[in-house]
């Protein structure tokens, strides 16, 4: 397009410089309608040699015909790729050498980094009761001064006694918030007693509700507490095989599967690097990502980006990426700032060359995911290609475009390529679509144990949970799914995340004869098969029996009915399976692992560098400055693995990032505490200094 402004009176001789006074110009002069004025023009292109825009202005004194002419060789001039177009006289050799540099098109990682995709460690200190003789009095510590003021302050009557009972013990609370939680969320907790204190177990034992805070240790020892941010309680889950005198250290420490409640909402920021930092770059960045992304609030559109100060813009969890927030950092970060069909599509045509290039292909996808759905047609070209890591990369990004097309080629590469699996069955999840829903449905048959439970987690992390994985609550303490699938029969038992035990495969049976203890009053009993026999007894409680089959889910049932928890069917299964009384086999957290190395075969073996680390093909580099092992890590998914591990830096991007982040919050937080009535930054409104 080009933008002519023309003058809608003639300037006089005054207001052009070098303009010939009428009455002085020869009538060669008067016909050749000479243009007295001068021309502000600026001039873009683009790599192809296409014009962006054109914004010229005609100052004239008078005549038409010279501007459109001049209006037209700028035209012409723009299509042969001319940078800059001098008007006036110029020579064939001068024209030639008016070539224009190619200019990168900015994206939003190169004017702001992520913040927030580190975990948040929050603890408390809180009581276990219910140990019935294995606990005891708490050496004189902070810890128990601590305890015994909560306790006074929710009312409690006679503290003291209460804390040196041998039924109860004093315990240290932990629990890490992974990045993206929204309020209501759980998470998982870890309970262990303090060093030198007189506990023997924790087996068998509940945690009252326990408030959980942010601790900091400054200068001279001073220790100092941050505001609530999320509550833990439940029963604890301890090793069914540490012995009580052998194994101190196992019995002193549990978890609580989803114990944890957040209090809060993490939010995922996007900070300015310092050289950037203006209220006009954070209102581009909030109007590029908002064109891409968007929720919807009480039926109201809403744009996920907001622009809080000149320094950092908040950013929404987008649904799709909830379990899954480093891909999500590193999608918003391969946002393009400037935006229109022909950067768009000359885009497109240099990531498809890009994308056929094995070491270039993670990036490449990933910036197509960034520009939207109209990318889809382009990426399914390669849904075919030879090679496995281009296959997986162009499925991965269409999945989460939610096309229906990539279902197909991730059950397949979940199904044969170790490498792949996590990542492969990540992408499922977070699409909306009864196709994928069919193909982990496919996948829950396979005699992988890892693929089969990951297949079925990934079904209850998809927006519309499948009716397999509704399961049966019992007792308000753990599920219990009963899948008929045609594998071979697997009993799965889960430490992490969820309290749940899934059988895959009816009708499994428990071989006697066995005696096995659920917890400490439960015994389970089976001298001839089909008849299993499950009694309680109890000190001051009435013995009770339920007589049931030998079906593995009705005696689960039974043992629930007569108040057994999830750790003491967890301990039954256990015994059953070191008997060899289960006729399938028995798999505890058997989720896929990321980090796998992908070898020039096409098989993959973990790598050399540890379970947590992650290979990539030759030459391939970091996304937008941040590491693609934190984009392949998902925290809803595999909150079994770390979510950051140490990774060498191929430059120095990494640590400038790091820096700049550093710097960044640390400007933000200077500028908060020297302001006096305003809030702080959010990253530090939680903790308190005073």
């Amino acid at each position: 397009m080009v933008t002519a402004y023309f003058c809608q009176r003639p300037l006089s001789t005054e207001q052009v410089p070098g303009a010939i006074p009428r009455r002085g110009r020869s009538p060669v002069q008067r016909d050749r309608r000479t243009i007295a004025g001068t021309v502000r023009r600026k001039i873009r292109f683009t790599l192809a040699g296409r014009f962006e825009a054109i914004d010229c202005r005609f100052m004239m004194a008078k005549g038409f015909l010279p501007v459109m002419g001049v209006a037209l060789g700028a035209l012409l001039f723009g299509v042969c790729g001319c940078a800059y177009l001098p008007l006036g006289k110029m020579s064939a050799e001068k024209l030639k050498q008016a070539t224009f540099e190619p200019k990168a098109i900015p994206l939003v990682g190169d004017f702001a980094v992520p913040y927030g995709l580190h975990p948040v460690s929050i603890e408390g200190i809180g009581l276990v009761t219910g140990l019935r003789g294995q606990g005891g009095d708490p050496r004189p510590s902070g810890y128990r001064q601590a305890l015994l003021s909560e306790m006074r302050a929710r009312g409690v009557n006679d503290a003291e006694s209460i804390l040196a009972s041998r039924d109860t013990a004093l315990v240290l609370v932990r629990g890490v918030l992974p990045p993206g939680i929204q309020a209501g969320d759980r998470f998982d907790v870890e309970v262990r007693v303090p060093s030198q204190d007189e506990v023997s177990s924790l087996r068998g034992g509940w945690l009252l509700e326990t408030e959980l805070r942010e601790y900091a240790l400054f200068g001279h020892n001073q220790l100092r507490t941050g505001h609530v941010m999320g509550r833990a309680s439940g029963p604890i889950m301890t090793d069914p095989f540490a012995h009580a005198k052998k194994d101190s250290v196992l019995t002193a420490r549990g978890w609580i599967l989803g114990g944890g409640v957040s209090k809060i909402s993490r939010p995922l920021l996007l900070v300015l690097r310092p050289q950037h930092q203006s209220v006009a770059n954070s209102a581009r960045i909030e109007a590029a990502i908002n064109r891409r992304f968007h929720i919807y609030d009480r039926g109201n559109k809403l744009g996920v980006a907001k622009a809080k100060t000149d320094e950092y813009l908040e950013i929404r969890i987008h649904p799709r990426y909830r379990n899954n927030i480093p891909r999500y950092a590193n999608v918003l970060c391969a946002v393009a700032l400037r935006d229109s069909e022909l950067i768009r599509q000359e885009r497109l045509t240099q990531l498809e060359h890009q994308l056929q290039n094995p070491a270039r292909a993670a990036d490449a996808a990933m910036q197509l995911e960034a520009m939207g759905r109209e990318t889809i047609p382009v990426l399914k070209k390669y849904l075919q290609h030879s090679d496995v890591v281009v296959r997986f990369r162009v499925a991965e990004a269409l999945a989460y475009l939610d096309d229906s097309d990539a279902a197909q080629p991730l059950a397949q590469i979940a199904r044969d390529e170790p490498a792949f699996r996590a990542l492969a069955l990540a992408a499922l999840s977070a699409m909306d679509d009864a196709v994928a829903a069919q193909e982990l449905v496919e996948l829950l048959n396979s005699p992988s144990a890892e693929t089969r439970y990951g297949a079925f987690r990934a079904l209850t992390s998809m927006p519309l949970r499948h009716p397999l994985t509704r399961g049966e609550v019992l007792q308000d303490q753990f599920r219990l799914h009963v899948l008929d699938t045609a594998g071979p029969p697997m009993v799965h038992i889960s430490r992490s995340r969820h309290a749940e035990i899934v059988l895959f495969g009816r009708n499994q049976r428990l071989r006697g004869p066995v005696s096995l203890e659920a917890g400490k009053d439960i015994l389970v009993v089976c001298r001839k098969p089909g008849e299993v026999t499950v009694s309680r007894f109890a000190v001051g409680e009435p013995d009770q029996r339920r007589s049931v089959s030998d079906r593995l889910e009705d005696i689960i049932r039974a043992i629930a009915e007569l108040g057994g928890t999830y750790p003491d069917v967890v301990q039954a299964l256990q015994e059953a399976h070191a008997a060899g009384a289960l006729e399938g086999r028995l798999e505890i957290d058997a989720l896929p692992q990321v980090g796998r190395r992908l070898r020039s075969s096409g098989s993959s073996a973990p790598s050399q560098d540890g379970p947590d680390s992650t290979s990539f093909p030759e030459g391939a580099s970091p996304a937008n400055e941040i590491s693609e092992q934190a984009s392949d890590m998902d925290p809803g998914l595999w909150e079994h693995v770390p979510l950051f591990t140490a990774v060498p830096d191929t430059d120095d991007s990494a640590s400038s990032v790091r820096s700049t982040v550093e710097t960044a919050a640390g400007s933000l937080e200077e500028q908060g505490a020297g302001q006096s009535g305003e809030e702080k930054p959010w990253f530090r409104r939680w903790f308190r200094r005073e």
